[in-house]
């Protein structure tokens, strides 16, 4: 059943709309395997075009000639060339009459206040995923991280070494907020938050989904649960926000310290794809028993089929769950959560799904105690 804009599925599960995003008729030609060998090369000119500032300009100068454009954004003729041949092709920007401008769903990105959220999600790809996905085939081989070890520290995981890393933390964390905020107008109507009191998130990274919350809801108060390293952002992005009577951060080792108590719901955002299914279990089983009977469970993540047949961002997603943040990790399927929030102790027929409609696969499941 879809409503407004979302389908709101009992648990035995989706059909067509978590297939959404899939392109799965027809075969592949010789032409089509073109993307997928190039690949890397191809997110290279999305980045140039991002960084060198052409979509930019393009934007605020529509139909400028090649040399008008090298000019401007200071390249060679050469380089110029090269930049725009690439874009040009994978139709990122047009060319009519030797005058070249951005393409529709570009200007698109830009008129929906999009861009800066957009190229957010590029830098991290760029400055963060891109080395250690070099370790793709070997962190399959050993079934971890094996691509952390491009990642200067010592952490166990790369939100353990992101404080040795002020660059890489600055970025990662823009991504976050930016990755959010798009996904998050799901999260806020379709979470059943207004029925709830107090939110533990779990795993509340710079607090981006707990400010977001509490300015939709202003009844909620929300506990923040993040790594030591991390509390100190959460808490200025707190601050700054005003909201610091209604939002508090708990240091801690969600793995080793027993989750607050009080909470009538526990959120895990963009949290369960990062760990192996067994963390999963033993995260799910700790929200239960924090968890007073009548209490609310919300995951809220990208989400794949359960056919295992994507949607693409899924597939392509989980390279860097697999390669780089933690031991474990991936795009899991619909079902596989719920089978996990059985095993914690949820019951089947209070399990949820609602499957959002954008341009990503994000989704939510929400169980009651």
């Amino acid at each position: 059943m879809q409503v407004s804009g979302v389908y709101s599925n009992n648990p035995l599960g989706l059909d067509d709309p978590e297939r959404k995003g899939m392109c799965t008729t027809g075969n592949l030609e010789l032409s089509d395997l073109t993307p997928i060998l190039f690949g890397h090369a191809a997110f290279q000119y999305l980045n140039a075009g991002c960084e060198l500032g052409l979509f930019q300009l393009l934007q605020q100068h529509s139909d400028l000639t090649k040399e008008e454009i090298r000019q401007r954004i200071g390249l060679a003729e050469r380089a110029a060339d090269i930049l725009l041949l690439g874009s040009t092709s994978l139709r990122l920007t047009v060319s009519e009459s030797g005058h070249y401008r951005n393409a529709p769903v570009i200007d698109q990105l830009f008129e929906d206040g999009q861009w800066e959220a957009f190229t957010n999600i590029v830098a991290f790809e760029a400055w963060i995923v891109y080395e250690g996905q070099a370790d793709f085939v070997e962190s399959l081989r050993q079934n971890t991280n094996v691509g952390l070890r491009r990642v200067r520290g010592v952490g166990r995981d790369l939100y353990h070494r992101l404080q040795e890393n002020p660059v890489m933390e600055g970025i990662f964390y823009q991504y976050m907020r930016s990755w959010s905020e798009t996904s998050n107008p799901l999260l806020i109507k379709w979470g059943g938050f207004s029925t709830v009191k107090q939110v533990l998130d779990v795993g509340g990274g710079d607090a981006v989904n707990a400010i977001a919350l509490a300015q939709a809801h202003p009844h909620l108060e929300i506990t923040i649960m993040e790594i030591s390293a991390t509390g100190p952002i959460a808490r200025k992005r707190v601050e700054d926000s005003g909201l610091g009577e209604r939002i508090r951060v708990h240091e801690c080792d969600m793995f080793a310290d027993k989750f607050p108590v009080g909470a009538d719901c526990v959120l895990f955002a963009h949290q369960l794809v990062i760990w192996t299914p067994e963390q999963n279990i033993q995260l799910l089983r700790r929200a239960y028993e924090a968890l007073p009977d009548g209490g609310q469970i919300v995951i809220f993540n990208s989400m794949s089929s359960d056919h295992g047949d994507g949607p693409l961002m899924a597939a392509l997603d989980s390279v860097y769950f697999a390669s780089l943040p933690a031991e474990g990790g991936m795009i899991y399927p619909w079902r596989q959560y719920e089978e996990w929030l059985r095993e914690a102790g949820f019951q089947h027929e209070g399990i949820q799904r609602i499957c959002g409609s954008s341009w990503t696969p994000h989704g939510l499941l929400t169980a009651t105690k």
